[in-house]
């Protein structure tokens, strides 16, 4: 009560609804990219059910309820063009080490037609035989490089599905898995796929950050060459070897600053760092 009435003095006319004190068995795990995810939880509910206890007697629920007001919904992003869809027919690796995939993407790929479905790298499963696309996005190889390395039916149908000429992209982590080997945080080595020419590193670390523009460096499944994108970087991981292969994109960043030639790209093969979040400008 006294800290709300210090509120209320602080910010006179502003109702004060109440606040939420710190509470230790509220606390969430972090690692290196921010909060575990929620799917990694074991016991989500009952910490949900603890907020929720933590919430009711500290907040005017009533107060706020009667203070809600429908969302004004906007329209700010109908100039976003979505990116076209890899293939007709497009899997999509989904589980802990793979989560970073933006719903928007995915729902895109949906509206121009295109058939999604997930299969799961950490249970050993192949993209199905029948997909003519392979998407791997972001997420957390590197905690699972060992696994990964020892799946031999994953590796194999990744390797199966290039050679019959599907398309085959991954983003940050899903290009680390594309790439020759990745290195723990232990230092310890673990051969990938080899589709690209990439060694990776979370031995050796470094923060790499911000939002980027990206043009194609050459006709692929993503389009022309020069078809921009935007989209982010945002990793710990370090590259060891680009050697070789030619560069899938062009990338300045927010400021427009140059940042050379990234990913990779072999065939129907390709990769970067970079998670793209839309096209930069509307086709011709």
């Amino acid at each position: 009560d006294t800290l709300l009435q210090a509120m209320a003095a602080t910010l006179p006319g502003l109702r004060v609804l109440g606040c939420v004190p710190r509470h230790a068995a509220l606390a969430l795990p972090e690692r290196h990219l921010g909060l575990v995810q929620a799917r990694e939880h074991g016991h989500l509910d009952t910490l949900l059910d603890r907020a929720a206890d933590a919430v009711a007697p500290a907040i005017d629920c009533a107060g706020l309820r009667a203070l809600a007001r429908p969302a004004a919904r906007t329209f700010a992003d109908e100039t976003a063009v979505p990116i076209p869809p890899l293939g007709q027919r497009i899997a999509v690796a989904c589980d802990d080490a793979f989560a970073f995939a933006y719903p928007a993407l995915l729902d895109g790929w949906r509206a121009a037609g295109a058939e999604l479905s997930q299969f799961s790298p950490l249970a050993d499963a192949a993209p199905g035989s029948d997909s003519d696309a392979v998407y791997l996005p972001g997420g957390y190889p590197e905690l699972h490089a060992g696994r990964l390395a020892g799946n031999t039916t994953l590796l194999a149908g990744l390797r199966g599905a290039a050679s019959r000429g599907a398309t085959i992209y991954g983003e940050c982590g899903g290009y680390m898995v594309l790439g020759r080997g990745l290195v723990d945080a232990e230092g310890r080595r673990h051969a990938m796929a080899g589709l690209l020419p990439l060694e990776s590193s979370f031995a050796w670390h470094k923060l790499h950050l911000g939002y980027r523009r990206v043009a194609l460096a050459a006709a692929g499944p993503l389009g022309t060459p020069g078809a921009a994108y935007r989209g982010h970087e945002f990793h710990y991981a370090s590259v060891v070897d680009e050697g070789g292969g030619d560069a899938l994109f062009s990338a300045v960043d927010a400021s427009g600053r140059p940042l050379g030639p990234v990913g990779r790209r072999a065939g129907r093969v390709m990769g970067s760092f970079v998670h793209l979040i839309d096209r930069a400008e509307r086709p011709a």
